[in-house]
């Protein structure tokens, strides 16, 4: 149970808030309970829709986006982004099973995609402290500037959402997954 109330719909939630859950009804057919929950803070909720929209825009391909994600959310043990991402990652990035255990581990099955999962996983396990090898470990797989800093930019989108919802306490909509025992 969720520690905050989640509207129940996007009428029950905050005025301000309505367009943007409309905006992600649209988009996806539904409003997971991230969303609702986020929605009592109207800003918030306009903060993380709006730097969620521009990096699904940006250098880096939806597989890797889900992968990084997948990876995060093991790290900080968020199981609902857990449960989010295993379906996204499988459903539309088209990730196979044994790709998505590898990005909570830390890795993937491609080389490329392996530098930035394990970069993504560094920045969180380390706090942004990495060493220069690290830094060139991603860099000498191929990223440019514009994608190692959205490597760090979705790093920090999914960090947001694992905190909002292990502190929220964030009712689990998607079919259940638990962090690995590594």
């Amino acid at each position: 149970m969720s520690r905050i109330s989640t509207p129940i719909s996007i009428a029950a939630a905050p005025a301000a808030s309505k367009a943007s859950l409309e905006a992600v009804n649209n988009l996806l057919g539904t409003v997971p309970n991230l969303f609702r929950i986020v929605a009592n803070s109207p800003k918030t909720l306009e903060g993380y829709l709006a730097l969620n929209g521009a990096l699904g825009q940006g250098a880096l391909n939806a597989q890797t986006r889900e992968r990084i994600a997948l990876a995060v959310a093991e790290v900080n043990g968020c199981n609902y982004c857990l449960a989010a991402h295993q379906y996204l990652g499988s459903n539309l990035a088209k990730l196979d099973e044994a790709e998505i255990e590898a990005n909570r581990r830390g890795t993937s099955s491609d080389e490329k995609a392996a530098a930035a999962v394990g970069f993504a996983v560094k920045i969180v396990k380390y706090r942004g402290k990495l060493s220069d090898s690290d830094f060139e470990a991603v860099r000498s797989a191929g990223y440019s500037d514009e994608e190692i800093v959205e490597i760090v930019g979705h790093v920090a989108l999914n960090t947001l959402t694992n905190y909002i919802n292990e502190v929220l306490g964030t009712e689990i909509d998607f079919p259940a997954v638990e962090t690995l025992a590594v």
